[in-house]
């Protein structure tokens, strides 16, 4: 039999569901309580009528939030990329070439070191709010590489994305229709196993619409899901590959056409566009438009993508401080995007809510609001997080 736990005393509670509060998609409560029992959540509701549990909790009049839902990462990885970012911050723009320092670095690491770079990363974004997190592969390029940056991450999440095609591996430098058949093949067959998505980087540099086609076909064939890079550094085919494909989702989406905006907004249901404020700040490239998206109806989530090369950042609420003041968002769209948005765009219901049912995910804010972590960027907000109905920050 599983213990309960109330936590009582909310000043302010997210439950990003309108029938449980105030009728807004944040589904605000005030004065609020919610019961834990086992990993899921039990009751959520006025704090006068919360029910007895076995245990409780104060939360003192703070805030509490679903947790985050970072829907890419690319956490697999050895090294890191200080002298390339110094360089850019000196003047020099930011290509998809660098990917190839991290490549060799990962590539003579260690799994064990694979595996203690990972963990490092996972702790630092849960002690930030972090409860459910995407990653990938994309920095072996080999099929040995690959399949085991792939299994490292199955140890320690549900949702790994296969990324073989990030970039042309240096070793087919010269031939890149032969590094789309191995990674539609002999590749794609290693790493299947350990994926539930598929995904392609579509850019200039990388991999053009026939090539992402074919990387994403071959992977929907192997029962993996596609998400795509898309309209990242250029205008490009990436959205609308995305739409087109029943993608989960299209993620940075920095550079959109009317016709691409459209298509998001038409399969809002279906493609989240998925934005990565890290990657312009680290970059100091355009920022995506999220409230041209938001206006004509898509659904946006935010997500780190958390990448030693062009966004090292591991901290959701950075994020939502980067979408309120140079994307546009409210605070409000922007913590459901970080939360709600983000299990949208890796399709699950259990998470980024504060419903009975849902699985027992929350950050405790040291502040009265949500607004917060907009209002006061870069203050460690979160003082404690819950992972699965257990204490994990």
């Amino acid at each position: 039999m599983t213990s309960t736990t109330v936590i009582k005393n909310i000043g302010s509670l997210v439950t990003n569901d309108p029938a449980l509060g105030d009728g807004t998609p944040l589904g605000l409560i005030e004065n609020a309580a919610l019961v834990i029992d086992g990993d899921e959540i039990a009751w959520v509701g006025e704090a006068a009528a919360a029910p007895a549990a076995d245990a409780a909790f104060d939360a003192k009049g703070r805030a509490v939030i679903p947790g985050f839902v970072d829907s890419h990462s690319h956490l697999v990885f050895a090294g890191d990329r200080t002298a390339e970012f110094n360089a850019r911050m000196s003047g020099r723009s930011y290509s998809a070439g660098g990917i190839r320092t991290t490549v060799a670095a990962t590539r003579a690491a260690s799994d064990a070191e694979l595996e203690a770079n990972l963990l490092r990363h996972l702790d630092e974004a849960r002690r930030q709010g972090t409860t459910t997190f995407e990653t990938k592969s994309g920095y072996g390029l080999t099929v040995e590489d690959e399949a085991r940056a792939l299994r490292i991450a199955a140890a320690h999440t549900e949702e790994v994305t296969y990324l073989g095609a990030h970039i042309v591996s240096p070793d087919y430098a010269e031939d890149p229709a032969g590094y789309v058949d191995l990674v539609t093949g002999e590749m794609l067959a290693a790493c299947a196993p350990y994926a539930r998505w598929v995904d392609v980087f579509c850019e200039k540099g990388a991999f053009d619409g026939d090539q992402a086609r074919a990387v994403l076909t071959a992977g929907a064939a192997a029962g993996l899901i596609p998400r795509v890079h898309a309209n990242q550094l250029s205008y490009g085919p990436g959205v609308q590959l995305a739409v087109e494909l029943g993608a989960a989702s299209a993620d940075h989406c920095t550079h959109l056409t009317d016709a691409d905006v459209d298509a998001l907004a038409q399969a809002a249901g279906t493609t989240v566009a998925t934005l990565l404020p890290g990657a312009e700040f680290s970059t100091r490239a355009q920022w995506p438009d999220a409230r041209r998206l938001i206006d004509a109806g898509a659904t946006v989530a935010l997500s780190t993508d958390c990448n030693p090369g062009s966004s090292y950042t591991s901290s959701m609420p950075f994020c939502i401080a980067l979408a309120v003041r140079d994307m546009r968002m409210t605070p409000d769209e922007a913590l459901w995007s970080a939360t709600a948005g983000g299990a949208r765009a890796l399709r699950r219901t259990d998470v980024g809510v504060v419903t009975p049912g849902a699985r027992a995910d929350l950050a405790l804010l040291e502040a009265p609001s949500h607004v917060h972590l907009a209002y006061r960027p870069g203050v460690p907000l979160v003082s404690a997080v819950w992972q699965r109905g257990v204490r994990a920050a």
